[in-house]
């Protein structure tokens, strides 16, 4: 069987390399002629993915991968199509199909009879059916459910650990017809393998969910359900500050609690998934009225980290404050809805200075991005950690010349004695 990938992004080239791993032969698709070339050498396009670039080079080397920027073509030699194109959004969130319609266009110029083509990105509930289904039809001449089929089939993975959550989460899948869920089931059974879950009420492996919009549903609840528990975590978080209280104690003891998980608070969740995903579900669903007020409450936690710093080392104007972190998580580089941005351009309406540091980009890629990139080692008023890079659980003092506090956003220095030696106040978002 030849499976097309496309978009071979930090989802995307993972999923082309799983099932070139499992016996297919995989074709990548990209609009980037350099992630292509890099692809076809065998050379994995971005940092940070366990295992990808052994991987890679071993199923480059084997001939069952291959990688190119002919869509269409690509499609013209496939039995089946895994789209992952990434859903462009706004500042607010807004959905841009500019770039799936496009690639929309040149599968369905590609598509022959017979054809499987499954939808992973995450979309509003309603898309696979009402506007991808036609335009493929449109683009192609060929009828759904007769000549071709198609699935939503929703990534479940997080980057930096793909191939273990591919193995370890029930793959779900659902077609715009019997026959396109079929095509699907058979398809992903082939092109996977899972763990033993006996936690699970069903056996781990491929999930029939009903229809293309209950699967696009579930991958809207995960991350909606998500996006409201680290809300309510950044809530009692606040109210710790106020009360003294230490919040992650308490989330701790909830949390021993049978069938309860409450997320520790933190500046922003940041990535494609907790900002995004639920804006994608109020579009369905305006009225609402939790997910909307955890996104409100979530997307302020970069501007109130910055008060508690002031807080403690008073007003900011003219100091300069290093942002430790421009990824929106540690270990990915990343910043789709970084808080970064939001906490530097906080900082700078209190009148401070703000710079910013990363180890995973250089100084020229922080510049590209707007910001002031800062060494450490070189002297700073104050300093808020953004992101959980691993570096930076083993910061010092001499990190961070003539500091004054940091506010530690993501709890990295909460176990270190070093600062408190000092007499620099490490400042922890509930208690």
């Amino acid at each position: 069987m030849i499976v097309a990938v496309v978009g071979l992004g930090k989802i995307g080239l993972p999923l082309a390399v799983q099932a070139a791993t499992r016996g297919l032969t995989a074709i990548g698709a990209d609009i980037s002629t350099d992630t292509v070339d890099l692809v076809n050498r065998g050379e994995e396009p971005f940092p940070g993915e366990t295992d990808l670039g052994t991987k890679l080079k071993d199923v480059v080397d084997r001939g069952t991968l291959s990688a190119t920027s002919d869509t269409a073509a690509a499609v013209r030699e496939s039995d089946a199509v895994i789209v992952v194109v990434p859903l462009v959004v706004d500042a607010d969130a807004d959905a841009d199909f500019g770039a799936l319609d496009a690639a929309t266009a040149d599968i369905g110029r590609g598509l022959t009879a017979g054809t499987l083509v499954s939808y992973e990105t995450t979309l509003p509930v309603g898309t696979t059916r009402n506007r991808f289904v036609p335009a493929l039809e449109a683009a192609s001449g060929l009828t759904c459910g007769e000549d071709f089929f198609v699935v939503f089939s929703p990534e479940r993975v997080y980057s930096g650990r793909i191939f273990r959550d591919l193995r370890r989460y029930p793959k779900l899948v659902g077609g715009v017809d019997a026959a396109s869920t079929a095509r699907g089931i058979e398809f992903y059974e082939a092109m996977l393998e899972f763990d033993e879950r006996p936690d699970l009420s069903t056996p781990n492996g491929v999930w029939d969910m009903g229809s293309a919009e209950a699967a696009e549903f579930a991958k809207l609840a995960e991350t909606t359900y998500r996006d409201v528990n680290i809300g309510l975590a950044n809530e009692f978080a606040r109210f710790a500050d106020t009360a003294g209280i230490d919040v992650v104690r308490v989330i701790e003891a909830s949390n021993s609690q049978p069938f309860s998980h409450i997320h520790q608070p933190g500046i922003a969740v940041g990535g494609h998934c907790i900002p995004v995903y639920p804006r994608f579900y109020l579009a369905n669903h305006p009225d609402a009225r939790v997910p909307a007020a955890a996104r409100t409450a979530n997307a302020e936690m970069p501007d109130y980290a910055v008060s508690r710093l002031e807080s403690v080392i008073g007003s900011l104007n003219g100091e300069k404050v290093v942002v430790l972190g421009a990824c929106y998580r540690g270990g990915v580089k990343e910043t789709a809805f970084s808080g970064v941005f939001a906490t530097v351009d906080a900082l700078a309406a209190r009148g401070a200075h703000p710079v910013v540091h990363d180890p995973l980009f250089s100084d020229d890629e922080l510049r590209a991005l707007g910001f002031e990139p800062h060494e450490l080692g070189t002297a700073c008023d104050a300093a808020v950690i953004q992101a959980d890079h691993p570096e930076y659980t083993t910061l010092t003092p001499a990190d961070l010349p003539g500091c004054r506090a940091i506010l530690d956003g993501r709890r990295c220095l909460s176990t270190s004695p070093e600062f408190a030696l000092e007499s620099i106040p490490v400042v922890l978002l509930g208690g």
